[in-house]
């Protein structure tokens, strides 16, 4: 008997079934319903056949997507961590005492930016799921844009403030935007490289703030100061390269400037995702399954404590640097290696991830040199300041396993109201590790700030610790669904790729580790 009730096994419509997640009947026959299904299941049932992809027209194919998304893609994730970090360049280069700011206020900007980019994620997700999402990007990414360039007029704290707020408001739209349309151009296994390319952005956007920095602070004027011109310019820089977005990122393959033939072989090749490309409808089930699921709670955990370290290192990287003695220009400097860091963890954990299906495991190796480094720094005698700029070098490694979180997400979760909605989770844990990482920062333990660092060895082993659950969790879930498909209780539903089914209700989909 379908789990389906009122369809006959070969007239079947999904939508008809009640949410069931655990242990379903063997559902077998055809999605009938296209109307509540996924957008690419329409469209190939729409638009005819074409001939046979070979294995050199999918090369040809995926290069050519590459080249269509991957650079902007990586211009948006690069210019969302620079705008927001302007503000550590801009402190080293007299924000604080233009702008008649102190210390505890000017850690109160890097709070209040990441509690608006939490408050705003269920907005901005329903609003992607809703909108095209391309452009929805772009238009979010030029108002950030706006805001930058705004942020040199700043000349107190409430001005600074209001900034701030808006930024954290806009840029919370681009990670589960890029998220979103990685999963909807890629296979599983070749998502962590393609996350790993876009969010290289962190590393380059280091390497670009710094120099940046060090340039402009050989501007001198009586009208303008360095800083300010450094907002202005890297603000109208964004704001082009949201207009080039809204035009040239396509929304989905199905809309994409792909041939025919192209668009056709595009969506077909990720029938073996099972996590479909697009659907424009919000599904309540699926948004309470996710609540529901535990792989949810573990990854928000993961998230959460591995960007405790993030937060902290990411606002507080230059003022450490500097208190070991260097001048503003020396400090800006000494900020590359730690781009070139996070570059080389980037690249080589996305590959690897990719090329080996382990995500879990390259994420422990990440947090590693995390531990290593808060160690340097906090148990380092004083005059070792070589030992703990390596310390603080280390360090940038943990927050190269957020793209390995994102690539986990994009593969594991099947539904797109539910994986929206997983993408705004993850993004609000995110948030809240960068909420707490500054605050361990006090004003009582500078200038060593000890707590901070003891307070990154903490988190990241917690991490390593819930990752291996998480990979547990999955191997056992994967041998339980090949257990029933081995007694014959997971049938088979033609075009369940395409059904908008989530991972859990679909007995057919298989956990990547």
């Amino acid at each position: 008997m379908s789990s389906y009730p009122g369809n006959e096994k070969n007239d079947l419509d999904v939508e008809a079934s009640p949410h069931r997640v655990v242990d379903p009947e063997p559902v077998v026959g055809e999605v009938k319903d296209v109307s509540h299904a996924d957008a690419a299941l329409d469209f190939l049932r729409s638009e005819g056949e074409v001939r046979p992809m070979t294995a050199e027209d999918e090369k040809r194919l995926v290069r050519k997507i590459d080249w269509m998304i991957m650079p902007l893609m990586w211009c948006c994730y690069c210019l969302q961590y620079l705008d927001k970090t302007l503000i550590n360049y801009a402190n080293v280069m007299g924000l604080q005492k233009d702008a008649h700011v102190t210390p505890a206020q000017f850690s109160n900007l890097a709070l209040i930016f990441y509690v608006t980019y939490l408050a705003f994620e269920f907005p901005h997700g329903y609003g992607m799921q809703r909108l095209p999402t391309a452009k929805y990007l772009g238009t979010m990414v030029s108002c950030w844009g706006v805001i930058v360039a705004v942020t040199s007029a700043c000349k107190n704290y409430g001005a600074l403030v209001t900034t701030r707020v808006l930024l954290g408001c806009f840029e919370s739209a681009v990670a589960p935007s890029l998220i979103l349309i990685t999963s909807m151009w890629y296979k599983r296994n070749e998502q962590p490289p393609r996350v790993g390319i876009w969010y290289l952005g962190t590393g380059t956007g280091t390497i670009i703030g710094s120099l940046i920095s060090f340039g402009f602070q050989h501007y001198k004027s009586h009208t303008f100061t360095s800083w300010q011109i450094m907002f202005l310019i890297v603000g109208l820089v964004t704001i082009c390269v949201g207009i080039l977005v809204v035009f040239l990122l396509p929304d989905n393959p199905m809309k994409s400037r792909l041939t025919h033939e192209e668009k056709v072989w595009a969506v077909e090749r990720l029938r073996e995702n099972m996590t479909g490309i697009e659907n424009k409808q919000l599904k309540l089930p699926q948004v309470l399954e996710c609540f529901r699921d535990p792989q949810t709670w573990l990854l928000s955990l993961i998230t959460m404590s591995s960007n405790v370290p993030n937060g902290a290192i990411s606002s507080f990287q230059a003022t450490l640097i500097k208190s070991f003695g260097y001048t503003s220009e020396t400090t800006a400097l000494l900020q590359i290696p730690s781009g070139v860091v996070s570059i080389i963890a980037i690249l080589s954990a996305t590959y690897l991830a990719g090329r080996y299906n382990q995500r879990g495991i390259q994420i422990v190796l990440l947090l590693i040199p995390g531990m290593l480094g808060g160690a340097l720094m906090a148990f380092l005698p004083a005059h070792n300041k070589v030992g703990k700029l390596v310390g603080i070098y280390l360090t940038n490694a943990i927050g190269s396993s957020l793209p390995l979180l994102y690539s986990w997400v994009s593969a594991n979760y099947g539904g797109h109201s539910k994986k929206v909605t997983m993408n705004a989770i993850l993004l609000m844990s995110f948030c809240i590790g960068n909420i707490i990482g500054p605050l361990s920062f006090t004003a009582t333990s500078a200038p060593d700030y000890n707590p901070a660092k003891i307070t990154i060895i903490i988190t990241c082993a917690f991490a390593a610790v819930v990752t291996i659950v998480l990979q547990l969790y999955y191997i056992r879930e994967n041998k339980r669904r090949d257990r029933l498909a081995g007694e014959g209780k997971q049938g088979h539903l033609k075009d369940v790729e395409f059904a908008d089914m989530t991972d859990r209700e679909n007995m057919e989909f298989r956990y990547k580790l």
